[in-house]
């Protein structure tokens, strides 16, 4: 069986405060989807703006940063058009236990590119030595290489036609946690709560919800 599924890289928080966060291994993948508790929500919030908090968005083609902690940390991922996400697709086959896992040149916000790789073979390639994930297509199958660099590298083969379903389970796991990161942000950051959710919208690349609704239970 393959199972395909978008990943945040993510790290344990060390001294974060600004808002509740689930502790986490360090560097740890967490698998984004609508089963994730409000503090995982909140963790994913977290590292999605920490990936884009750089010093670069103080340009002269950005607002300045506000004087506030939470605004402050805050700015980057809401005022970059096209903020970015440490991840990628994570690729398990739980028949052979070899699991493809993004690479260091990969990100969320690019996960669109492997419909690429099933409409016109554009081979994708998500990192560079010494761990080199890669993505080919090969006629009707695909040839997933967990590290190119290797000759011996562990593979994971599937058919086109079983990729297709795959991305379209990516898709709904990233619009259902949008969904959750929607109900979060209104919670959590009031004042925030449409841009925040609209920002992690670009980030992952999914349409914002048209509304926000707390998805957790009491």
């Amino acid at each position: 069986m393959i199972i395909m599924q978008p990943v945040l890289e993510i790290y344990a928080p060390d001294g974060f405060d600004l808002w509740p966060v689930a502790q986490v291994e360090p560097f740890a993948y967490l698998p984004l989807g609508g089963g994730l508790a409000p503090a995982e929500v909140g963790a994913a919030v977290m590292r999605i703006a920490d990936c884009n908090d750089v010093e670069a968005a103080d340009d002269v083609n950005h607002p300045p940063r506000p004087a506030d902690a939470l605004g402050s940390f805050l700015h980057a991922l809401l005022t970059y058009d096209r903020p970015i996400a440490s991840g990628g697709l994570r690729v398990t086959d739980t028949s052979t236990g070899v699991t493809f896992l993004p690479g260091c040149c990969d990100g969320l916000e690019e996960w669109r590119d492997w419909h690429r790789l099933v409409d016109d073979g554009h081979l994708l390639g998500f990192g560079h030595d010494p761990v080199s994930p890669t993505a080919e297509r090969f006629g009707d199958s695909v040839r997933l290489t967990v590290n190119i660099e290797q000759s011996d590298s562990p593979v994971i083969e599937l058919r086109v036609s079983e990729l297709r379903p795959l991305l379209a389970g990516v898709e709904r796991d990233l619009t259902d946690f949008l969904a959750l990161a929607a109900g979060w942000s209104a919670e959590h950051l009031p004042d925030h709560g449409t841009a925040v959710t609209a920002a992690v919208a670009r980030a992952l690349d999914v349409p914002a919800p048209t509304h926000a609704s707390s998805c957790f239970g009491s």
